[in-house]
């Protein structure tokens, strides 16, 4: 008897552990921790719309200018001749802001962009050399002073890219309070690396332009602008029919704030 319930206990206690491990077996299986992610790093689009300024210096494309003056002392009340600045005195600084957006496409970048400039139009140490006529045909020493104080330009671009660095063509309208022409031209452009000044989304860039003003036939009355001589008083200045465009360069520096995405 004391035998047979030895062997009931040992054969309870075997089946005891056989649905032990069987109900062990079915537990779920612990999860694996998620593996880290690793935010990838930004790259760089030229994409997207941006606002900035710039400082420069514009010039004539000729250090002689042909004009007519008038006005009192003058004799006859008109006479033709010629503007000559030298060593460089025709130019000026000038300063403003622009606004534009670029498109990438691959490599190759196309976009538009607005400015509008202030000109700095101190006087300009000039002679004017009277033409045929002018009594005595003597040079006459003074200064200049444009009347002009801005202009604009509205103009498409069209590049391309190497990563963050931008070469392009540039060309369009350009134009004054009363007056308008063209302007053609280029420049580069460089993003800052990722994480100066906590953005990649401002640019530097430098640009030249080539900017034509036409003067209308109804406006050949407004003057360009007066000259003073040293011994006189100002008189007004006026291109003549024959040569009614103002021409002149523009190269500046350029710092944009990029919006949007990388």
């Amino acid at each position: 008897m004391k035998t047979r319930i030895l062997s009931l206990l040992a054969a309870t206690a075997l089946s005891t552990a056989a649905v032990s491990t069987v109900s062990a077996a079915d537990l779920p299986m612990r999860a694996a921790p998620p593996a880290p992610i690793i935010a990838a790093a930004p790259i760089f689009t030229w994409t997207g719309f941006y606002v900035g300024g710039n400082l420069g210096w514009g010039w004539r494309d000729d250090d002689n200018e042909a004009v007519v003056l008038t006005g009192p002392g003058i004799p006859a009340g008109i006479v033709g001749g010629t503007l000559n600045f030298e060593n460089g005195n025709d130019g000026n600084f000038l300063g403003g802001g622009q606004i534009g957006y670029n498109y990438q496409i691959g490599s190759f970048v196309v976009g538009v962009e607005a400015d509008i400039q202030a000109i700095d139009t101190d006087d300009n140490e000039a002679v004017f050399i009277p033409g045929p006529g002018f009594a005595g045909g003597t040079f006459v020493p003074g200064e200049f002073e444009n009347s002009a104080d801005w202009f604009g330009t509205v103009r498409l671009r069209a590049g391309v890219a190497f990563d963050q660095f931008l070469v392009y063509a540039t060309g369009g309208l350009a134009y004054t309070e009363d007056n308008t022409g063209w302007t053609v031209g280029g420049g580069v452009e460089w993003a800052l690396p990722v994480n100066w000044f906590g953005s990649s989304a401002v640019t530097l860039g430098l640009e030249g332009l080539w900017i034509s003003i036409d003067q209308d036939d109804d406006d050949i009355n407004r003057p360009i602008g007066t000259f003073t001589p040293v011994a006189g008083a100002p008189v007004n200045v006026f291109l003549p029919r024959s040569n009614d465009e103002q021409e002149f360069f523009v190269a500046r520096a350029k710092l944009n704030f990029k919006f949007g995405t990388y």
